[in-house]
């Protein structure tokens, strides 16, 4: 069994990665919203931040009923509790990455969960 699992993404709407990518510790979406669009719903979570990379183009996100606006390069982080919803430019469409991850479940990172191997 190979340690890696390797995808390659279309432009659709939204592509789930959990699946495809056997993922264990998260959920990562790509999303594209065409311009006028958007989430046709809010939502939040029970347990799970959200953190959003915006990848191209240009929108806003309405959280608990403050507008934020996005354009690419772009990073946020969202609270679980949060009532959240995605809306494209009306003149340029949006993309973006969502990595969803359960709230304080981060132990280590970077150097302290890293061996180097000499």
């Amino acid at each position: 069994m190979k340690n890696y699992k390797k995808i390659n993404v279309a432009n659709d709407a939204r592509t789930e990665l959990h699946d495809s990518l056997q993922l264990t510790g998260a959920e990562i979406s790509v999303n594209n919203l065409p311009a006028g669009a958007s989430v046709p719903f809010v939502h939040y979570h029970k347990k799970n931040e959200e953190i959003y990379f915006i990848t191209n183009g240009k929108g806003k996100v309405v959280i608990d009923g403050e507008a934020v606006e996005l354009t690419t390069g772009d990073w946020l982080r969202i609270s679980p509790a949060a009532r959240r919803q995605f809306f494209a430019a009306p003149d340029e469409g949006i993309s973006y990455v969502c990595i969803q991850v359960r709230e304080n479940s981060l132990e280590e990172y970077t150097a302290d969960d890293a061996t180097i191997e000499k």
